[in-house]
């Protein structure tokens, strides 16, 4: 059983306005894969934009035609109208630090994938990485907290439609670090009698909660066979 909404809390005062993040990149590997687009934005507590930047960087590498056809850009397109890789991890770095140190909440969906490719990135392009980066709100982490036994995909358009949030042009990184702020926002008006009163308090219960959720889908998958009984799902957040 989750806990049914109590519609007379407020939404905490954290969740009114918070920064967002996502990438798009040339594969699931945040060790080995690069950025291809990036956003960093602003959304107020209305979930209106009031503040984007968007990226487009050449990789340096080829872009597998899978990821091209995830998110529409082709190794010729990356090459010709990309930016340098490590001018863009610069800036995306110092986007993100700026909206940390204004003591602004971000927003990504599955935060691990995004944070950890991004120091990656980092550290390959002699770029300073954020060191502990937070306070970060995780929707798909949360959402699995507080709605546990729900069945069906946890993919950022399954959710967002759950929420009744809008998603246009999944898979570019604007539209998909946008809705998942206004999913953030939604399951805050949601949850809010349960949810932590402070941002600090939310990042720090993220950490166990995504440690918790890693070990029982380790369970599960070698339950069926997908993980041998030695293999781990990793569950450590926001960085892997």
């Amino acid at each position: 059983m989750h806990p049914e909404p109590l519609p007379l809390f407020q939404r905490p005062e954290w969740a009114s306005v918070v920064g967002v993040f996502d990438l798009e990149t040339t594969g699931v590997d945040v060790a080995r894969d690069r950025i291809v687009t990036a956003h960093v934005g602003v959304i107020d507590a209305d979930g209106h934009v009031v503040d984007a930047r968007d990226w487009l960087a050449d990789p340096g590498v080829a872009i597998p035609a899978g990821a091209t056809a995830i998110h529409g850009i082709t190794t010729a397109h990356a090459r010709a109208h990309g930016r340098p890789a490590s001018d863009v991890v610069t800036e995306v770095v110092d986007a993100l630090a700026g909206l940390f140190a204004a003591g602004l909440p971000v927003v990504a969906y599955n935060a691990p994938y995004d944070f950890s490719l991004l120091r990656h990135e980092a550290l390959r392009h002699g770029v300073p990485a954020l060191a502990d980066p937070g306070p970060i709100i995780d929707p798909l982490v949360v959402d699995k907290r507080y709605d546990r036994y729900r069945r069906g995909k946890r993919t950022l358009s399954v959710v967002a439609a759950h929420y009744a949030v809008r998603l246009d042009g999944a898979h570019e990184a604007s539209a998909d670090a946008v809705a998942a702020g206004r999913v953030a926002q939604a399951i805050a008006d949601r949850y809010a009698a349960w949810l932590p009163p402070t941002l600090d308090e939310l990042h720090t219960r993220q950490i166990g909660w995504a440690r918790s959720q890693a070990e029982s889908l380790t369970e599960y998958f070698v339950r069926i066979g997908r993980l041998d009984p030695d293999d781990v799902v990793d569950g450590r957040w926001p960085v892997r």
